[in-house]
């Protein structure tokens, strides 16, 4: 598993003793084991695996949205076992990003208001959550498009519109998975190398899951999971 490294007060997501097992008896399958996860503020962590190796488990299971087995989950100082839904769906919408590989953006909605969503859901005004909408897309380099739909975009801006939603509410922790996967190398390096920007201008801390080495190498650390366990990168 991998060890600790940071004072438990400095950090903004930790994990203790994190297990998930779908079914029971013998047709029993343990996806994790026993892992052990801290992640400080502005961190980049790049956790690479195997196709099935239980990547996407352990970032929902971080996420709050899939329980574990065993272990638990602390986001900015709060056990997500000990709260109900609602304050489990406020704390996400606070303190945590999602991105993932296909943009999920609304087809409807212009890329300004798919990234206002977070903040009306968690009650701000149109006004409000419009204009810092408009002010983070400016940041990921979009401020011509934010008027344009989904299908008017590009496959990078479509990405860079789903990095813009995850940060509009600046959260502490953005989870992303495979997050330039469907995205050509050139374009997969420029919403890569967005990331990292944001990272270090913003003092956000991202978990990336990611198939690759090259771009895994860019982040502060490497954690492989194989075989259910999360280990320390070493190659």
């Amino acid at each position: 598993m991998s060890e600790p490294m940071i004072n438990a007060n400095t950090l903004v997501l930790s994990a203790r003793g994190l297990a998930k097992t779908y079914g029971q008896g013998p047709s029993a399958v343990e996806v994790l084991k026993s892992i052990d996860l801290d992640v400080a503020p502005s961190e980049k962590v790049a956790i690479v695996g195997a196709s099935g190796s239980g990547k996407s488990t352990l970032l929902h299971l971080l996420g709050g949205l899939d329980t574990p087995s065993t272990g638990s989950v602390v986001l900015a100082g709060a056990n997500l076992a000990n709260l109900s839904v609602t304050k489990l769906d406020r704390l996400r919408n606070q303190s945590l990003g999602f991105i993932y590989q296909f943009h999920h953006l609304l087809d409807e909605f212009s890329a300004q208001e798919n990234v206002a969503l977070p903040l009306r859901i968690r009650g701000l005004s149109n006004e409000e959550s419009m204009d810092r909408a408009s002010k983070i897309l400016q940041v990921v380099g979009l401020a011509a498009r934010e008027l344009h739909t989904p299908g008017e975009l590009s496959g990078g801006e479509r990405q860079r519109v789903a990095v813009a939603r995850a940060l509009v509410g600046n959260p502490s922790c953005v989870l992303a998975d495979e997050p330039t996967g469907n995205l050509d190398t050139e374009t997969a390096d420029n919403v890569f190398d967005l990331m990292l920007d944001v990272a270090r201008e913003q003092g956000t801390a991202f978990v990336i899951v990611t198939h690759d080495p090259i771009r895994a190498k860019r982040c502060d650390r490497i954690l492989h999971l194989e075989r259910g366990v999360l280990k320390n990168f070493v190659g």
